[in-house]
């Protein structure tokens, strides 16, 4: 897969990133250069290599799970910018 100059500006675009029109053939090239190394990943063989979160063997530090008492809903709310009629109140996202 090949990025052109056209594609690079529509990402550019889509990113919300202003690039100038003599910046472009860098940028482009820039992406088939990541392109280029994902596609060399591909051909990795990974057959039976385990996943893993961390280059260092560790374990995450657990806490023991401990009921607390709720009905602490004042104080949760204490935090919210806006609550209203105990809930937090947001700006509606769809019309």
């Amino acid at each position: 897969m090949s990025i052109d100059t056209d594609t690079a500006a529509k990402v550019a675009k889509l990113a919300r990133i202003r690039v100038e029109e003599d910046d472009l053939p860098a940028l482009a090239q820039e992406f088939n250069t990541i392109l280029g190394f994902i596609e060399q990943l591909s051909e990795v063989d990974v057959e039976g290599v385990e996943p893993m979160t961390s280059v260092s063997p560790m374990r995450l530090k657990r806490r023991e799970d401990v009921v607390t008492e709720g009905d602490q809903q004042d104080k949760v709310l204490s935090n919210a910018p806006d609550a209203r009629e105990g809930f937090f109140a947001v700006p509606k996202v769809v019309e």
